[in-house]
């Protein structure tokens, strides 16, 4: 069974880190690109940053680029994100989602319409 389980959020002050992880099962991170996404309050969902099966390659939104990086291990089935640098535009619900169809890309794009099966949500709260 496809399943995320998103973990890692908390509270932080303004320039501190986190990292994110997101236990993935039911696929093969070989197989998939997988991305993680935000989603604040009263705002839109946003992508932040994907990978891409096969070759490991990654995309970062204008937003997070030089704060946070996105990694995977693939013998734990499992994607991080690394999150540096932290502002308080950054607060919101983070979810990671595998991409729709299993492709070999040399990129990944951050459209959540090319997206499906989410996970539950990690909360990310930058305050001081």
């Amino acid at each position: 069974q496809l399943q995320f389980v998103e973990s890692g959020g908390g509270l932080v002050q303004p320039g501190g880190s986190l990292r994110l992880s997101c236990a993935a099962s039911g696929f093969s991170l070989n197989s998939y690109t997988v991305a993680w996404f935000r989603q604040a309050p009263g705002k839109e969902r946003e992508g932040v940053s994907c990978i891409t099966s096969v070759f490991g390659r990654t995309n970062n939104a204008d937003s997070v680029k030089g704060r946070f990086t996105i990694s995977r291990d693939t013998a734990k089935d499992t994607v991080y994100l690394q999150m540096n640098s932290l502002k308080p535009e950054d607060t919101a619900v983070y979810y990671c989602a595998r991409q729709k169809t299993p492709v070999i890309a040399l990129g990944c794009r951050l459209t959540g319409e090319e997206y499906d099966s989410w996970g539950q949500g990690t909360q990310v709260t930058v305050s001081s």
